[in-house]
């Protein structure tokens, strides 16, 4: 905005940032940080900390408020800018929703779940009595700045949980993105997602698949930000991993816990006549494409009905269960039987 810039280097008041960064961040890119407010002139605080799931708790929130207010911070000019993967960006949300009431905060993604996922839409929040998420509020940041060159440092194994929430858009709105993860998975992963010049056969494979990821992921969001309607396309293969991430940490992440829900998932689409078994093959070897788990041990039967159950207390009494009718196409089902999900369950057992 012109106008705020020309009241910005006008004031004789001196620019003051407060940023929260993941503490692996932080060594890889920590000093480049501090050099560009450096630079710019601008009076910072930059505050290190274990974003991880295990962390990801209200204390970490106190702790980051407590040091908020000693800092000092003006709640309407001075944003709390969060950098780091999405457990970092839920838990500065929260903090910045809550103090004050509202304060404004921007989100830096570094990994590739946090860019195409955490970094888009309103919600934020904290684990709670071993449940994911159970607290939280609805506050979008003022802006979400994405810079790919941070996915670059990240683990192989980071891509292939980023590419699981990708994966979830493409089935349940966009089936050129399905092709695309089809045909570049492997060279998605082996280039971390960075633009390669001189490799046209890919053509600019990693912007066209995070920006048709993040677009319909705002497309599905921006008429219901405040989940006022909970039958959410977006809601697929987030049925049963909550329970599953939270009950076999850390052996999944979450990108992994979602596909593992996505998988079991499409055989019970299958079990339903939603989907040809050649459709259901496809799916299923895309996952093995991108290296993400289609099973989990600790996926077991009394699970899925544990986490069903709690789906229709989230769900105001109905399963809302977003299952594919093909590839790039979904309806939200309420009326799968017990028989049909335990039927699906001994089909991907077996397999």
């Amino acid at each position: 905005d012109p106008q705020q810039t020309e009241l910005t280097t006008a004031s004789k008041r001196k620019l003051r940032r407060f940023i929260v960064i993941d503490e692996v961040v932080d060594k890889l890119y920590g000093s480049r940080v501090r050099e560009y407010f450096e630079e710019n002139n601008v009076q910072h605080k930059i505050l290190a900390l274990p974003t991880t799931e295990e962390t990801k708790s209200m204390d970490l929130v106190l702790n980051i408020l407590h040091e908020v207010q000693k800092f000092s911070l003006d709640r309407r000019t001075e944003p709390i800018i969060a950098i780091g993967g999405g457990v970092c960006l839920d838990i500065v949300g929260l903090a910045a929703s809550l103090y004050r009431r509202r304060t404004p905060y921007i989100r830096v993604p570094t990994t590739l779940l946090s860019y195409v996922d955490a970094s888009v839409g309103a919600k934020n929040g904290v684990n709670f009595l071993q449940c994911k998420n159970k607290l939280g509020g609805y506050t979008p940041p003022v802006a979400s700045f994405l810079d790919r060159s941070f996915i670059q440092s990240i683990p192989r194994r980071h891509i292939s949980n980023g590419l699981g929430e990708i994966l979830k858009m493409a089935l349940m709105k966009h089936k050129g993105l399905f092709d695309l993860l089809e045909s570049h998975g492997k060279y998605l992963l082996d280039t971390k997602f960075q633009s390669c010049n001189g490799l046209a056969d890919h053509g600019d494979a990693a912007l066209q698949t995070t920006r048709i990821a993040i677009e319909t992921m705002l497309e599905e969001l921006a008429p219901n930000l405040w989940e006022d309607d909970l039958d959410r396309l977006v809601d697929f293969g987030h049925l049963i991993s909550p329970e599953l991430e939270m009950r076999v940490l850390p052996s999944l992440m979450h990108g992994e816990a979602v596909n593992v829900d996505m998988a079991f998932m499409t055989y019970v689409a299958h079990a339903r006549g939603l989907l040809a078994a050649e459709e259901k093959e496809q799916i299923l070897q895309c996952m093995r494409g991108l290296e993400l788990p289609v099973w989990h041990s600790g996926c077991s039967w009394a699970l899925i009905q544990r986490a069903l159950r709690e789906r229709l207390q989230h769900g105001g009494g109905q399963p809302r269960m977003p299952l594919p009718t093909g590839l790039g196409v979904a309806e939200i089902f309420n009326d799968t039987s017990e028989e049909t999900l335990e039927r699906a369950y001994e089909l991907w057992v077996r397999d």
